[in-house]
């Protein structure tokens, strides 16, 4: 018999913390495996007989399975919860690893796949473990913690990987020692995660009908506009810093490679700052919107001072890091798109956003890429070219500032309790339903 944890004196259920901080590795080991590739082209190229092309081409296997997994992991965090759940990705992902490094160009490819398939486990599981461990005023930032830790795997992938693949180890032995140890996090996560938190009848139903909570969260507009606004809110960092950034500031900038790579990596360390900082902000003041639509707005403001300001007149670093901090507002939407849906979907909720903050970076990265080539008309890229494509992200955070004063307030400050979700701390309880 199943033993439902207690709370401690200050809300927190201990059990789900100590889960959740396994799946805090779980996210960072994740995401090192997604950004790894991107230190050892040349030994890939090598090893599978590729070109550089087809070396991105079997990397980028890993978007389609977790873009596909995202839906199918809040689906069964809502069926089954995370004890047995997290593990299963976590198992995937290390027989992704351990595929990936066999040196197998086939083989390589069904490893990245199954390392994207078990990698949306990750984020998923993080938000469902720290929905029941803490109590509502903690959640926006353990969320904002959540993706800090996630962002210094994805640092960890380069400035850490590139010298431990070029001395301690081989690029074959990163990946399988870093399968085992991915292996050895999912028995800690299986043995440490409570049971039968969540009442439910898991033979209840085909398999189909694991997905049903999507119905609820999908017939709710508001959790379009919480993925719309996040989904914009990410473009200027996983479209324009990640993919373009290195070539604005070489071929705008005139700035030299290694220096160019150094200052687009202001922006996700700006992210490891300004996730937990805004999602504390939030939660300190009980309100999500206007710490939302603030960072949107700094985002806004950074944006136009990178694009658009002369080069020089701010400090190197300075606007890539500031922009990186304002970006942790996109966050924001993860946490309000869980409080304005009922409890017994926020795996589903979370699953969503997550596919469709996807959705739209895969979407728009060729959408972008192909702008650029339209603009420059075949010649070479210039200054001008970025700074009229550029528009098109300065349009959505506009968008998205936009979308957010559509969102329901959902902060602890709010007494109004949401009808079709969860009472909000402190919020009377409604007499003969919602109101």
């Amino acid at each position: 018999m199943q033993v439902e944890p207690t709370k401690s004196r200050s809300g927190i259920l201990w059990p789900f913390v100590i889960a959740w901080i396994f799946c805090l590795i779980f996210y960072f080991q994740q995401y090192a495996f997604r950004s790894a590739p991107g230190v050892m082209v040349p030994e890939l190229t090598s090893a599978f007989g590729l070109s550089a092309l087809g070396v991105s081409a079997l990397v980028g296997l890993y978007y389609y399975t977790y873009s596909a997994f995202a839906i199918v992991s809040g689906a069964c965090f809502d069926r089954y919860g995370a004890k047995y759940v997290v593990p299963v990705g976590l198992v995937l992902l290390a027989a992704g690893a351990v595929l990936f490094g066999l040196g197998s160009a086939t083989v390589a490819q069904f490893g990245r796949l199954f390392q994207g398939a078990g990698s949306a486990f990750a984020f998923t599981g993080a938000v469902y473990l720290a929905t029941h461990g803490f109590p509502a005023r903690y959640l926006a930032t353990a969320i904002g913690f959540t993706q800090c830790f996630g962002m210094l795997g994805g640092a960890a992938g380069q400035f850490a990987v590139a010298p431990m693949i070029h001395g301690l180890l081989t690029w074959q032995q990163f990946w399988i020692f870093g399968g085992i140890a991915a292996a050895v996090i999912a028995l800690a996560v299986l043995i440490v995660t409570p049971g039968g938190h969540d009442t439910r009848t898991l033979a209840q139903g085909s398999a189909w009908s694991m997905f049903t909570p999507y119905r609820s969260v999908l017939a709710n507009p508001q959790s379009y506009l919480c993925g719309f606004a996040a989904g914009l809110l990410f473009l200027p960092t996983t479209v324009g810093d990640m993919i373009w950034g290195v070539s604005f500031l070489r071929v705008g900038w005139s700035i030299d490679y290694a220096e160019a790579v150094n200052r687009t990596a202001m922006v996700p360390l700006g992210w490891v700052i300004g996730c937990p900082l805004l999602g504390y902000l939030a939660d300190r003041l009980g309100r999500r919107k206007p710490v939302l639509i603030g960072g949107a707005v700094f985002m806004l403001a950074m944006s136009l001072v990178i694009l658009y300001l002369p080069h020089g007149i701010v400090p190197p670093y300075l606007a890539g890091f500031l922009l990186g901090v304002g970006s942790g507002a996109a966050m924001i939407p993860y946490t309000m798109i869980k409080e304005l849906n009922a409890d017994a979907v926020k795996g589903s909720a979370t699953g969503a956003i997550n596919f469709l903050v996807f959705t739209f970076s895969a979407l728009m990265a060729p959408a972008y890429g192909w702008l650029l080539v339209r603009l420059s008309d075949g010649a070479p890229l210039s200054l001008s070219v970025f700074q009229k494509a550029g528009a098109l992200g300065v349009g959505g955070i506009v968008l998205a500032i936009g979308l957010s004063f559509f969102i329901r307030e959902t902060g602890a400050a709010i007494l109004d309790p949401i009808p079709g979700g969860p009472l909000l701390p402190g919020a009377p309880k409604p007499a003969g339903g919602a109101s």
